[in-house]
């Protein structure tokens, strides 16, 4: 099985940029030609959040239209940026609302590897919050199913990341409890996020967590206490995850933009100890 993984898309409406300097439209199109380029197709696209910067219906017009390029099921899981009840009207089958409840969060059961997306969202906030009653629908749905493999995936990562204005702004209501949840249930193997926009690996409980760049701008790497940082442009790029047959997952980051090569390894017969 092949899970891509994009996130942090920030879409504008036509003509306007992110932050007055991210053309993250332009970004976005490129990210969606080589979704739909992937040889072996993937078997699904996983968003994790901030599809949107507003939660405009607008925006939310410009990813519908992206999202027709792709033949493989894309899920969705709101982020900070982006506004529930639009998204599900935009995108219904992709992000579909948890029965009795405004949040966006679901379990995919179509899959070798089990799919369940959390919704992290404070509306009107930049952090994150796993409340009881999002908790309590995680440990019923991973207790329906204790010997399946899964992935959960989610916007605000609950780790600390180092990077310290990102951090004030993680998850910070739940995260011990959802760790405890976690130790219950071991079938979750990995816990990937977005929000962050850098790629980082740490583990949580039993799981492996990550977080995908974002296929726009970054976050700027600053580890100094009281960073107010900013956005970079460094590549843009998502994460591909492999379920290997023997169900273990392992992820490779795939950078958008079109570079030299590939070149064969031709080496200089005239060098010594070539081979």
């Amino acid at each position: 099985m092949l899970i891509a993984q994009i996130t942090d898309l920030h879409l504008r409406p036509r003509g306007k940029a992110a932050y007055r300097v991210s053309e993250t439209n332009m970004f976005a199109e490129r990210a969606f030609d080589v979704l739909a380029a992937l040889r072996p197709v993937p078997d699904a696209v996983l968003i994790t959040g901030d599809l949107t910067d507003c939660g405009l219906p607008e925006e939310y017009e410009i990813l519908h239209g992206l999202l027709k390029r792709l033949r493989m099921p894309v899920f969705a899981v709101p982020g900070n940026h982006d506004r529930r009840a639009t998204m599900h009207e935009a995108i219904p089958g992709c992000a579909p609302l948890q029965p009795s409840t405004d949040f966006i969060q679901f379990a995919v059961e179509t899959f070798p590897l089990r799919l369940i997306g959390l919704d992290t969202v404070v509306p009107g906030k930049s952090e994150g919050a796993l409340c009881s009653e999002r908790l309590a629908f995680l440990d019923r749905a991973l207790a329906a199913a204790p010997d399946r493999p899964t992935l959960l995936f989610m916007h605000h990562p609950p780790f600390v990341s180092g990077v310290d204005h990102m951090d004030r702004i993680r998850l910070l209501e739940g995260g011990p409890a959802f760790v405890d949840v976690l130790e219950r249930h071991p079938q979750v193997q990995n816990v990937i996020c977005g929000h962050v926009h850098r790629k980082i690996v740490t583990r949580i409980g039993n799981a492996i967590c990550s977080t995908a760049p974002s296929i726009g701008h970054q976050v700027a790497f600053d580890f100094r206490n009281g960073a107010e940082g900013g956005l970079v442009f460094e590549p843009p790029a998502f994460d591909l995850h492999w379920v290997r047959p023997d169900g273990g997952m392992v992820s490779h980051t795939v950078y958008i933009e079109r570079f030299p090569g590939p070149y064969p390894f031709a080496l200089d017969p005239d060098y010594p100890g070539a081979h």
